[in-house]
């Protein structure tokens, strides 16, 4: 499946949103990955938020602030996202095997700074943002009325690589 980045943003402005509010616990017996399609951020607590709304039905890029993913080891955090096809991820930072399987799974957890996410998340008050990625170039561009603006980021080598390839069993398919 040919992932796509960017898109239509839902905005989740607070820090250390945790795997078991990405995807709660109850549901990591389901056996497939599509199973876990209608409970994405199903007990994200957030003034605004409803995670039964158009707005997240909608998205396919997330912007949220640091830590994000924090909490337990999991790949279904990663799993809902894709599988509600929100293959981007933008944050101030990621607990670190969050983002890890986030590549591994092809798909994309940009960090920029808070005063370029804090420009982002402003954004809102101008009504719907849409975000379009460009991964050789590193920037993300938002667009919302008639702002524009673009925020640079930096991906190793072999993450862009894992992206690229559709994740790390295709990249490691390709090569091995």
């Amino acid at each position: 499946m040919q992932k796509k980045f960017g898109g239509s943003a839902i905005f989740l402005d607070r820090s250390d949103i945790n795997t078991d509010e990405i995807i709660p616990a109850k549901y990591l017996t389901e056996v497939t990955k599509e199973a876990l399609t209608p409970y994405i951020l199903e007990d994200l607590k957030l003034e605004g938020f409803d995670p039964k709304g158009d707005k997240l039905k909608n998205a396919t890029v997330v912007v949220s602030r640091e830590n994000f993913g924090c909490g337990s080891s999991r790949e279904h955090a990663p799993w809902v996202f894709e599988v509600n096809d929100v293959h981007t991820v933008i944050a101030e930072s990621y607990a670190r095997i969050f983002r890890q399987n986030m590549f591994n799974g092809g798909m994309l957890a940009i960090e920029l700074p808070k005063t370029d996410i804090d420009q982002l998340m402003k954004m809102q008050e101008l009504g719907d943002v849409t975000v379009s990625v460009d991964l050789d170039g590193q920037s993300v561009i938002a667009k919302a009325g008639v702002e524009e603006k673009r925020f640079q980021f930096e991906i190793s080598q072999f993450d862009k690589a894992l992206v690229a390839a559709g994740g790390w069993v295709e990249f490691a398919d390709a090569r091995y």
